[in-house]
């Protein structure tokens, strides 16, 4: 275990002096044993130079290994933990933006066994390549995200949990004067837009909107993947709207007070999927999570349409 993170400390700090002083050990001691895994290995795992240390073709692929070692490691701990306290086992789950907390919420009841302990859950957010990477290194068992043509999914299986359509959102006051006719998308384009991230799959769609009626796409004023940020933003002010997936802006209508312009847009967002490594055995809290997320999935959306983004047997 000491030989692992030594490994993963000197990438991290790209010196042996450095690695040292993290690590509460001397620099002697922390040249030693690189030293001796080295010779285990038979090849340098660092070049050396004036820059630092950076890890050779051999460093990156045993420190690959290391980070999954070392994650798998600490997750045992977690599922001793848990067991300890009277919890089945602990899953890491990771979820991007604009997944419904409703879902996970009936998932994590769901999820255990019949005559199991519950399973304790730790989520972590962050966007699709973030959370796929976690996934590989072991930092995450499962991934909640959307599945598009951008996606690496090498060395993983997924598998399409539902289909979300887009919504726009607004103060109920402004909600009621933009429902009063046919989207006016010149007056649209003067309000206060708050989307996400450039080259996301809804930003890129409400470009295409506006280029489609031949205007320039607005700005947004703000830049903001959270929910519960743009609900309050949206209720706060008389100009602000917002497209979101449809299950999001139903949660917002009801924790937030937004309203939902009655507009109904003729394209929809990469499905939401559920990822998991396609290669090593599956511990029982994840089957029984996976299988909780599925059934929760299709009470709430229905059974999936087959067509080309939703594999025969579900996995690939």
């Amino acid at each position: 275990m000491r030989h692992l993170i030594l490994l993963l400390s000197i990438r991290q700090h790209g010196s042996l002096t450095r690695a040292a002083e993290h690590m509460a050990s001397s620099q002697p001691a922390i040249t030693n044993a690189l030293a001796e895994l080295e010779s285990m290995f038979g090849a340098p795992l660092f070049d050396r130079s004036v820059r630092g240390m950076a890890p050779t073709a051999l460093g990156d692929v045993v420190l690959a290994r290391a980070k999954a070692m070392v994650n798998d490691l600490g997750h045992l701990v977690q599922d001793m933990e848990a067991v300890a306290s009277g919890q089945g086992a602990h899953v890491h789950v990771g979820v991007t933006p604009f997944v419904s907390g409703h879902i996970l919420s009936a998932a994590m009841q769901r999820a255990p066994a019949a005559g199991e302990a519950r399973v304790s859950v730790s989520i972590h957010e962050g966007n699709s390549d973030q959370l796929l990477a976690q996934l590989r290194d072991h930092t995450v068992d499962i991934v909640i995200g959307r599945a598009s043509s951008a996606t690496d999914v090498k060395h993983i299986a997924f598998e399409v949990l539902y289909r979300q359509t887009p919504r726009l959102i607004a103060s109920r006051r402004l909600a009621a004067q933009l429902s009063r006719g046919p989207l006016n998308w010149p007056a649209l384009a003067e309000l206060d837009w708050i989307l996400g991230a450039p080259l996301t799959p809804i930003r890129e769609q409400v470009t295409d909107l506006f280029l489609s009626a031949g205007l320039t796409p607005p700005a947004p004023v703000v830049e903001s993947h959270s929910s519960k940020l743009i609900g309050e933003l949206i209720v706060g002010s008389s100009r602000a709207v917002s497209i979101v997936p449809a299950d999001i802006a139903d949660e917002l209508v009801r924790i937030a007070g937004v309203a939902v312009v009655p507009y109904s847009f003729d394209w929809t967002l990469p499905p939401i999927a559920m990822f998991m490594r396609a290669q090593g055995p599956r511990r029982a809290a994840e089957q029984h999570f996976a299988t909780a997320l599925r059934t929760t999935c299709k009470s709430l959306y229905g059974p999936l349409a087959p067509d080309a983004t939703n594999p025969p047997h579900g996995w690939v």
